[in-house]
């Protein structure tokens, strides 16, 4: 050893082993993540890698055993990512933030501590006046999925299962139309020598920019109606192919719809809940063993006979008419559906934590408050409380009021 070797050594000039730092955040959250009871609800809001970033990050995530199975997410890879194991609901319900997918049920508001923030969807159709009664007595801050946006205005989890939805519908299309399930024994699209099958969608949003795509994909004859000229042609634009499009004017859908084989609702609500444009009547002049999908359920639907179904029992038959009416149809597809919910909620709590806890956020970044329809026990969102007759404050001012 040389003379220089041995200095270093004394004087601990030599690289020493330390442990890693783990970055700690005096503002961390305690996150629960309960298994869904709702019917048919497969989706988890967070993987296990957006946990494990979490973790990292100095927040505390609570996990209900087999939250994550119906997704392919295992106890053991959440466990691996820093996340306790809850062995029943009430454990996970005591975090300070619930992020869940469905919204909360009888069963969980007992369990649902006082003060608690909780993230989920609202479907508002399928809830009266003591629901949000309920909220409020539990003095609780909800955020509807249906309501977050972006600091561009985008309605980011709408349009993320909206993209799944539109992938997804033809498909659905397809089965209730073949003789596996009854229907009519015709394919999805066309072949030489026999007529495309004709498609209706209503509704020029995300969900039909990706059903066109794959309509046309199969071979289908599409029309699209909207009450916007400024959708159809931002449609056009982003399908890149022609598409046949038009202003919804009564005798024109009316004919449109009944020739069609296939008919899919996705006009969603500008404040509330979503238009009706299909009457009973013109569904009674509908092909028999015809499909409707009404993407639109969840806030209401946009057919007069419309009614909500499950996955378990997914369709009915109204004046000869298939109707598939199920509010989460992104649930068929929970894997996917679980990771783009991810994506979208892991730099939000990050961004939480950071700022320094929910009201803060919510003070911090104005886009953020509209996703919020109660707060400490009183509506923010005017349209449920005019709906319901209840009581409603400004959230601005609440907050202006508090800071």
């Amino acid at each position: 050893m040389t003379g220089f070797e041995e200095l270093a050594k004394q004087t601990a000039l030599y690289p020493q082993e330390a442990p890693l730092a783990v970055k700690t955040s005096r503002n961390g959250l305690l996150i629960g993540l309960p298994k869904e009871v709702s019917l048919q609800e497969n989706r988890i809001a967070l993987t296990p890698e957006a946990v494990a970033i979490l973790v990292r990050n100095g927040h505390n995530v609570i996990v209900e055993k087999g939250a994550g199975e119906k997704a392919k997410f295992s106890d053991t890879e959440y466990s691996e990512a820093g996340a306790q194991i809850a062995q029943s609901p009430q454990e996970v319900y005591e975090a300070n933030v619930i992020l869940k997918v469905e919204p909360l049920v009888d069963g969980e508001f007992e369990h649902v501590k006082s003060g608690s923030t909780v993230i989920s969807a609202l479907n508002l159709p399928a809830h009266d006046r003591g629901y949000f009664e309920k909220i409020n007595s539990k003095n609780l801050t909800a955020f509807g999925y249906e309501y977050i946006e972006d600091q561009a205005g985008n309605m980011l989890i709408i349009r993320s299962m909206s993209e799944i939805a539109g992938s997804t519908v033809m498909l659905i299309a397809g089965e209730y139309l073949s003789n596996a399930d009854n229907g009519r024994g015709i394919i999805l699209g066309g072949i030489t020598g026999v007529p495309p099958t004709k498609v209706v969608m209503l509704g020029a949003g995300t969900v039909t920019e990706y059903a066109v795509r794959t309509a046309l994909g199969m071979g289908s004859d599409v029309k699209v109606f909207d009450k916007h000229l400024y959708k159809l042609q931002r449609l056009k634009y982003s399908v890149g192919q022609h598409v046949y499009t038009s202003i919804i004017a009564s005798d024109t859908l009316a004919e449109a719809i009944q020739r069609a084989d296939v008919v899919i609702g996705a006009m969603r609500a500008e404040d509330g809940l979503s238009p009706i444009v299909v009457t009973e009547e013109m569904i009674g002049r509908m092909k028999p063993g015809s499909v409707i999908i009404d993407v639109s359920i969840d806030q209401g639907g946009n057919f007069e006979t419309s009614r909500m179904t499950t996955h378990k029992d997914p369709t009915f038959k109204h004046m000869g008419v298939i109707h598939y009416c199920v509010p989460n149809i992104a649930a068929r597809v929970a894997y996917t559906a679980s990771m783009a919910l991810s994506n979208i909620f892991l730099p939000f709590l990050l961004e939480t934590g950071t700022t320094g806890g929910i009201e803060q956020m919510m003070y911090a970044n104005r886009w953020f408050m509209k996703g919020v329809y109660a707060h400490k026990g009183t509506l923010t969102n005017a349209y449920i409380a005019r709906k319901f007759n209840m009581r409603f404050k400004d959230l601005d001012l609440l907050l202006a009021a508090r800071f």
